[in-house]
């Protein structure tokens, strides 16, 4: 896939694996991962344990020892970055690639106040006077919709709600104007209007900064509505790959299965199919390489 803003991928990744030694051999978390971002929406879906969480972590730099990445190719505009020293790698970490967590009340230091923590991350990326990283922290909490960030600037994470933490942790995020941002479950623990509220303050930012996103869920209709483009995982693979529209019309079984056991308000039935996995899943299949060639690159 070729970015359609520039003559490549903001992020190559060919052949990502990641690996933990256990008692009983090692295990493979990630196996084979191969895919392109450009300035897009870019959703991963897969159950628990698929390997989600672990490939946008690995792609950061924060797999940590006895865990073992590797890769064919892991470049940011080209360049690698693939097992870079860790002085080198909080570099990028944050400037040019940020991560929003699964839970920002694990993410926010719960002793400083949400201002001093979204002014330090400013600083260490972007540098300049303490005056500087507090107009910037004013100017991104009110980019996330947060009424009256001056009163927030001062509270603690324990004061605010689900969220509003969540929208806080996306403004910290965005902050430098990182080039890539990994979304790893950022509205799972959130209801209905506050979700939808956070998925346009999103939406709006990717495409105002033509930014790349990854945005990593469980949950397939999101995806399809809010996603250019999806990649199923399975058992630390990726199984299918297809457009974000066409994401019921998809052809492996696997992610057939995750479709017919949604609840349908349109289409009520006494019991949902329960998911027949077959051991073929675990080391590929053929239906991703004739998807790869229908939609090559995706969008």
């Amino acid at each position: 896939m070729t970015d359609q803003q520039g003559s490549g991928p903001l992020l190559s990744v060919e052949n990502l694996r990641v690996a933990f030694p256990t008692r009983q051999g090692v295990f493979q978390a990630v196996r084979g991962v191969s895919f392109d971002l450009g300035r897009e929406r870019l959703g991963v879906v897969g159950e628990s344990g698929s390997g989600k969480s672990m490939t946008g972590r690995a792609i950061l730099g924060l797999v940590r020892p006895p865990g073992r990445v590797t890769a064919d190719r892991l470049e940011l505009d080209g360049q690698p970055i693939l097992n870079l020293p860790e002085r080198k790698m909080r570099k990028i970490r944050g400037s040019r690639i940020s991560m929003v967590m699964q839970d920002p009340k694990f993410s926010l230091n719960p002793v400083m106040t949400i201002g001093d923590q979204i002014i330090e991350a400013y600083r260490l990326h972007a540098g300049g006077p303490r005056g500087q990283g507090r107009a910037k922290a004013l100017e991104m909490l009110e980019a996330v919709q947060i009424r009256d960030p001056e009163r927030v600037m001062g509270a603690y994470p324990h004061e605010v709600s689900g969220g509003m933490g969540q929208r806080i942790m996306i403004a910290m995020m965005l902050a430098p104007d990182p080039e890539i941002l990994i979304a790893d479950e950022p509205t799972s623990a959130l209801d209905v209007s506050v979700r939808t509220e956070v998925l346009n303050i999103m939406d709006r930012l990717v495409r105002d900064r033509g930014m790349g996103l990854i945005f990593i869920s469980h949950d397939l209709n999101l995806v399809a509505q809010f996603c250019d483009r999806v990649l199923i995982m399975y058992a630390g693979r990726i199984v299918e790959t297809l457009t974000a529209k066409n994401l019921h019309d998809a052809r492996h079984p696997y992610t057939q299965g995750l479709l017919n056991s949604l609840p349908r308000l349109d289409r009520p039935v006494s019991r949902l199919p329960v998911l027949k996995r077959q051991d073929s899943w675990r080391e590929g299949d053929p239906i991703n390489e004739s998807l790869e060639t229908e939609f090559p690159g995706g969008l």
